[in-house]
């Protein structure tokens, strides 16, 4: 974890779209990001520099907010 940034909790949904969208860039579009499984994005989250969040403590309206969240971090980035 870097020391300069604060750590970041599974209701950090934007910093943790973030994250996903400096990982992925223009590789995901918004299709493709809404066809993720939830396996699969539960598992980038946890490599989400700077994340702190237990994969126990994940629930589906975590994983949705995180996931519509990572579309409008798209969206502002086209």
């Amino acid at each position: 974890m870097s020391m300069d940034e604060p750590p970041i909790e599974w209701q950090d949904y934007e910093d943790i779209a973030m994250g996903l969208y400096e990982r992925f860039g223009d590789d995901f579009d918004e299709m493709k990001i809404y066809r993720v499984r939830f396996t699969q994005l539960l598992e980038w989250i946890l490599e989400v520099p700077n994340f702190v969040g237990l994969r126990e403590h994940c629930n589906e309206g975590h994983l949705e907010m995180i996931q519509a969240s990572w579309v409008y971090e798209w969206r502002d980035n086209r």
